[in-house]
């Protein structure tokens, strides 16, 4: 019997901290059209005469700071969800893990399906909720090289899950063993993107118009990011017992102040400055501890949340291979099969 082939996908890792490896890893992730959605003559000027130069060896010195004696921390989750996902489906099932930048690559998974003649795919990208710039690039590259194939096998795409029941209680409870209780607030701090990139979504009505911030229409709300940011929020909120004041939503990782607002540094700051000596900070746009949240949360926040005045930021680990994230892709992969 042919198998089930399961690919799933991340954003990807420099192949290690040197500037070389860095910026390899930002030319191709930058240059990706729905990353930075500007004409492609813009995008070459600006990312490779500009963001690469001067961001590469900055940021290969974070990620120094994150690196481990097995390398990138979300290579190495990733390596391990999918090692747990192959024990848990069994034989019936061949799982990959395929990296949109950098190793290992979708090409290098689906070269393997293709060795082992799977007649199926199932594709998950490891994002919760939908973004044209991680979903949407994610599977527009499977198609991509899948379409070069002159026997196209059946492929089936998960899309985005903020809404998941499994999902949401794998995040309330490791929450929950953090005590939220002892804490003077709980951020939900998810990853920025451009508003014009939320604005494209839903053309006929723009973010700043947008009532998604107080609750989720599902028909209206369809594939726009901010908006399955604030419900997974409030499913996760009420698997915590938090009342309404007692947590917030804002967004990390900008490059300008045209991305989503509010901003988690800004939120950072202003708790502090607002009296509130502990936090606690999940970030559900994370399946996987990376650079974003153990560097950016845990000590960039963190030493900001100390300049204003607050005592203790703590960031909530995420679900990286967690023996109940593991059974909840494993479920979301057998709806599909």
């Amino acid at each position: 019997m042919s198998k089930t082939a399961v690919l799933l996908i991340n954003v990807g890792t420099p192949d290690s901290p040197s500037v070389k490896d860095v910026r390899r890893y930002l030319s191709e992730f930058l240059n990706d059209k729905r990353v930075i959605d500007i004409p492609w003559a813009a995008r070459k000027l600006l990312v490779n005469g500009i963001i690469v130069p001067f961001r590469a060896p900055k940021s290969a010195k974070i990620y120094e700071k994150v690196w481990t004696d097995k390398g990138s921390p979300l290579l190495i989750h990733g390596e391990n969800l999918a090692r747990k996902l192959q024990e848990l489906l069994g034989r019936d099932y061949m799982v990959e893990l395929g990296m949109r930048y950098r190793k290992p690559s979708i090409s290098s998974a689906l070269q393997k399906f293709k060795a082992a003649k799977v007649r199926r795919i199932i594709v998950m990208p490891l994002f919760p909720q939908y973004a044209a710039s991680t979903t949407g690039t994610a599977v527009e590259e499977v198609f991509r090289l899948i379409n070069k194939e002159w026997a196209v096998p059946e492929v089936t795409t998960i899309g985005s899950f903020f809404q998941n029941e499994s999902f949401v209680q794998n995040f309330a409870d490791i929450g929950l063993e953090y005590h939220p209780e002892d804490y003077d607030h709980v951020l939900f701090s998810y990853h920025g993107l451009p508003v014009r990139q939320v604005n494209k979504v839903h053309p006929e009505m723009k973010c700043e118009n947008c009532t998604c911030h107080e609750q989720y229409d599902a028909e209206a709300h369809f594939q726009c990011y901010k908006a399955e940011c604030y419900e997974t929020t409030r499913l996760i909120a009420k698997k915590m017992y938090l009342k309404p004041e007692e947590f917030s939503v804002a967004f990390q990782s900008r490059l300008d102040k045209n991305w989503l607002t509010p901003f988690s540094d800004k939120r950072v700051a202003e708790l502090a400055q607002n009296g509130a000596k502990r936090i606690l900070v999940l970030c559900p746009s994370f399946v996987a501890d990376c650079l974003e949240t153990t560097f950016e949360i845990g000590e960039e926040y963190a030493e900001i949340f100390h300049e204003n005045g607050g005592e203790h930021l703590q960031l909530v680990r995420s679900l990286n291979d967690d023996d109940r994230w593991v059974e909840t892709v494993a479920q979301l992969v057998k709806r599909e099969n």
